[in-house]
């Protein structure tokens, strides 16, 4: 399977996964210029961008998929929802308090794994 249709399905799996623990996906591969996030959603207190990670036992040496988040990544998201919400607020829509979660996303053999990370990326001026 290529690297594109693993990604695919993995964020196909992931979307289902949030949507079947009540969460309403918003928008899939939204982007602001060249910036971009896997998945928005909602539950009932957050507006919640989700970076979709998927590995095969064959992509394992690359390490534990939420590693792959590295400094520069987490600072993309970022301003990617933060993009997002300017333009949400300026339409006159309703957002709900931000946040970032990752998905980790397992194929192994015929099973799959979900790994949902809540506030795996905060804004360094969001934290104490």
């Amino acid at each position: 399977m290529k690297r594109s249709e693993l990604g695919r399905r993995g964020e196909d799996e992931a979307a289902e996964y949030l949507e079947k623990n009540g969460y309403a996906v918003i928008a899939r591969n939204y982007r602001a210029g060249h910036l971009e996030t896997d998945i928005i959603c909602e539950d009932e207190t957050h507006t919640v961008f989700v970076e979709v990670k998927t590995r095969t036992p064959a992509s394992e040496k690359y390490g534990r998929p939420a590693a792959s988040v590295n400094k520069k990544k987490s600072e993309n998201l970022i301003r990617c929802a933060e993009a997002y919400l300017r333009v949400a607020r300026a339409e006159g829509r309703p957002t709900k308090r931000p946040r970032i979660d990752v998905v980790e996303i397992y194929f192994v053999g015929g099973s799959i794994k979900i790994n949902h990370i809540k506030n795996a990326v905060i804004k360094k001026e969001d934290t104490p």
